[in-house]
């Protein structure tokens, strides 16, 4: 009977890690899994089920969890969105001023404004987004 209820609640609790997707209900069902896998072999004690399963899963937590949220938590290796801006090439449509300008970004117009802001860029240049900030696109002529 102890392996039957060792191996429902490590079911129950992998089902309720899909609520929280956060590793550690996760750690506690591979605890109650593997405890249910010991008790079914032996004849040891309700007791030592329980000090077995404590022991499982504080070290699944202390071990397998960190590794997991570090592998899964990182963020994508492909700059995406704006991100992926960054480093582009585009084209001045209007002048690039400290107030005002337009350049050809990947298709789409977008605002701009130079990095230095004493420089201007005329309508033709083509310029390095060096970063977006907001809705404008910081670009430099570069040397």
């Amino acid at each position: 009977m102890g392996p039957l209820i060792w191996l429902i609640a490590g079911v129950l609790l992998a089902a309720a890690e899909a609520l929280t997707g956060d590793f550690f209900l996760l750690m506690l069902a591979g605890g109650a899994l593997a405890t249910a896998g010991v008790s079914a072999v032996t004849p040891f004690p309700v007791w030592l089920d329980a000090v077995i399963f404590g022991v499982l899963s504080l070290s699944l937590l202390a071990v397998v969890r960190p590794m997991l949220l570090r592998r899964l938590g990182s963020r994508p290796a492909l700059a995406t969105n704006v991100d992926a801006l960054s480093g582009k090439r585009a084209l001045v449509l209007e002048e690039v001023g400290e107030h005002a300008g337009q350049v050809k970004l990947d298709g789409d117009v977008w605002t701009a404004r130079p990095l230095d802001l004493t420089e201007v860029y005329p309508p033709g240049t083509t310029v390095t987004v060096m970063r977006i900030d907001g809705a404008t696109a910081v670009v430099w002529k570069g040397p």
